[in-house]
């Protein structure tokens, strides 16, 4: 492996409390994006499961768009509701964000969320595959 392990930060108010990064892509061309929420601008965005699930991605995309990646270059994305009842609202945002992408996907019930409005949190990987990262 060549090169440095690069970062990414948004500035959502709990990477600096907790102390993390947006994504973090390895010089193997793997891009690792934490938990997204419907956090614009610091603010939980109204919204229900599929609006909070297409922010939530929105905010990955943004992350990926810092390391000149895109919704194409994802290979799995995890995405994490705290009801059963929210899962066909939540995939219906997958299925439009991804349907010819295809990524590896998996959807997890969890108890709950730092903030209780939140509802939906995603997590993407991304591959870049012209074999290494840009240098920074």
């Amino acid at each position: 492996m060549t090169g440095a392990v690069r970062r990414v930060q948004s500035g959502a108010p709990w990477e600096e409390t907790f102390g993390y990064a947006r994504a973090v892509e390895l010089p193997t061309g793997l891009v690792l994006v934490s938990g997204c929420t419907s956090v614009v601008d610091g603010v939980i965005a109204a919204g229900g499961p599929y609006e909070q699930a297409m922010n939530a991605f929105a905010v990955a995309f943004d992350a990926l768009g810092q390391l000149g990646l895109g919704r194409e270059d994802v290979v799995r994305t995890r995405m994490y509701v705290t009801h059963a009842r929210d899962t066909d609202e939540v995939g219906r945002a997958h299925k439009e964000l991804f349907d010819t992408v295809r990524p590896a996907a998996s959807m997890i019930i969890v108890s709950g969320f730092v903030d209780p409005s939140l509802v939906v949190e995603v997590e993407v990987e991304a591959f870049r595959s012209d074999s290494g990262a840009p240098s920074a």
